[in-house]
């Protein structure tokens, strides 16, 4: 196992998406004073670090995804003091602060780009992936956009094409332009002398790109769903081998973690999406490159206990003994957990359970805001959208405003508390129901829930730092060990909504550790018996484990 002094390791990460988090200033826009505003309530969680979504000068086409200068706060988030004042007083309470870090493309206006646009030959006319057209005026290659529609977009003042991976107003960088590597480098440095302790890297893996633009092969009909991409979007219809995830990548990762080797406590995390993102994860984060990376997995449709299981294992699989992975059922991007694994009606501990199964795996964990209130995916009609990816697949996939809305802080109040002017989402009414105000006075709520679970998992050294292995599984449920030196503890979950038997033969030997909050199991035998979307946690001392780190 790697340096169990790292913070990073076993550490819970808070994500927060700052339009949506809390307003301060009354335009219907959260703002980084809000999040200043509510760090008792973030220290509250027993979290150990939140991550911060974009807040950077941008034009707002992809809600901050598009940078047009990566070392100035967009004024509607508010001003660089407003962050100097989060990161000191959230340091105040224990809590780290990473920011993301949006390298693989910038805004459409960026300085950058509006330079190496103007010419071939001006001094930033290498910074972007530019391209001829074909002889009959079509794009270089066949390459498309994750948000639809081809990847090149043509630019008459130049003559030539640009690549764009998500949005047209999000040009590539040109990541083989050395002067490019070294400019995104000095941005992060900017905000590592700030003091931060970290960043979030969004889509890593699509900084590089092949030189020789090749075509992507196609990919057979029954490949085609997964990996984060719907099979009605186009995109799922390629194999991306030569867009993105290229080799040369690798070089730019160790450049980055020199970087951050200067900083002592710093770290990266990485956000991987591309063929075998699990392979793709554990090469990124070998030794020299960064220290954690997360895929998207288990940010899909399946929650069952069967690809949690085969997920977690065939990533140990492959890591070797100093990988050190990252887990996470939610973030900005996708439908809220709580509705996309939910089956039927699902009990009020719902959102603790899923909580227990994600903390309990081994690995760091990232938590989306709002998921410690068990919120729900939200029903924004199509005349509210702001997602241009929703609006551009609706009806089929409606785009990621579900997962955006407001938080909600006070039940009664308008907006929820979150602002006093209209929010740039609107506000469900099944969300002012579990409002922090309401879920604070409840000792059964899902916060609570959350808060009494987190406290408890720091409790348990194995539950943060410990080897995994799994055990035991049925079709409902699994049972596995978090081992640390020679203390072993025993998790056993039950996915279903009825009782639910797991046979294990170490049963008898078990001494059964409560505090956790959900409803519990029992021993009976040689088996573990748990009631619905109950847990059971039992503790093995005394005997050396055989579970692999």
């Amino acid at each position: 196992m790697t340096n169990r002094c790292d913070w990073w390791q076993g550490a819970i990460i808070y994500q927060i998406y700052p339009r949506s988090f809390l307003d301060t200033n009354g335009d219907g826009v959260g703002d980084l004073p809000g999040i200043v505003e509510r760090l008792d309530y973030l220290a509250s969680l027993g979290i150990d670090a939140i991550w911060i979504s974009p807040f950077f000068k941008s034009p707002m086409a992809d809600f901050g995804y598009d940078i047009s200068d990566y070392r100035a706060v967009d004024p509607l988030f508010g001003r660089i003091e407003d962050f100097d004042r989060l990161l000191a007083e959230a340091h105040r309470r224990g809590l780290k602060v990473m920011i993301d870090q949006v390298l693989s493309h910038t805004s459409i206006e960026h300085p950058w780009f509006l330079e190496s646009r103007t010419s071939r030959d001006n001094p930033r006319a290498n910074w972007y992936v530019w391209a001829d057209a074909r002889a009959d005026g079509g794009p270089p290659n066949n390459w498309l956009s994750i948000f639809g529609g081809v990847a090149w977009q043509w630019e008459p003042r130049r003559g030539q094409y640009y690549l764009h991976n998500f949005l047209a107003q999000q040009p590539d960088l040109n990541f083989h332009e050395p002067a490019v590597r070294q400019a995104a480098l000095d941005n992060m440095r900017f905000w590592l002398d700030r003091g931060v302790d970290g960043f979030r890297l969004d889509a890593i893996n699509f900084c590089f790109h092949d030189p020789l633009l090749r075509d992507n092969p196609p990919k057979p009909l029954e490949a085609r769903a997964g990996g984060g991409f719907r099979a009605d979007n186009p995109y799922a219809f390629q194999r991306h081998v030569f867009d993105n995830t290229r080799p040369e990548n690798l070089e730019f990762l160790a450049e980055i973690r020199r970087l951050i080797d200067r900083y002592p406590g710093a770290v990266t995390l990485g956000e991987i999406s591309s063929e075998d993102s699990l392979a793709t994860m554990v090469e990124y984060t070998q030794p020299g490159r960064l220290q954690v990376a997360y895929s998207f997995e288990l940010l899909g449709t399946d929650g069952s206990p069967e690809h949690i299981r085969r997920t977690v294992e065939r990533a140990n699989a492959m890591a070797g003994p100093s990988t050190w992975p990252c887990w996470a059922i939610s973030n900005h991007d996708v439908e809220r957990v709580a509705s996309r694994w939910a089956a039927g009606d699902p009990p009020a501990h719902f959102a603790t359970f899923l909580t227990a199964v994600l903390c309990s795996l081994r690995g760091t964990i990232c938590i989306y805001q709002g998921e410690e209130l068990g919120l729900t995916e939200a029903e924004v009609p199509f005349d509210a959208l702001r997602d241009p990816y929703g609006i551009a697949f609706w009806p089929n996939f409606k785009g990621r405003d579900g997962c955006r809305t407001p938080m909600p802080w006070t039940g009664a109040a308008p907006s929820g508390g979150f602002s006093k002017a209209s929010p740039w989402l609107p506000i469900p009414a099944a969300h002012l129901a579990r409002s922090v105000d309401r879920q604070d006075l409840d000792p059964l709520s899902a916060l609570n829930g959350f808060r009494r679970f987190l406290q408890w998992r720091k409790l348990h050294p194995e539950l943060v730092r410990g080897g995994i292995r799994f055990v035991a599984a049925t079709g409902g449920g699994y049972i596995l060990e978090r081992a640390l030196q020679a203390d072993r503890l025993i998790a056993a979950f039950n996915f279903t909504g009825e009782r639910l038997e797991l046979p294990f033969d170490a049963a008898q030997s078990l001494e059964s550790v409560g505090g956790h909050g959900l409803p519990p199991g029992s021993v009976e035998g040689s088996r573990i018996v748990l009631p619905a979307f109950g847990a059971f946690f039992g503790r093995v001392r005394g005997s050396q484990s055989t579970t692999a780190t």
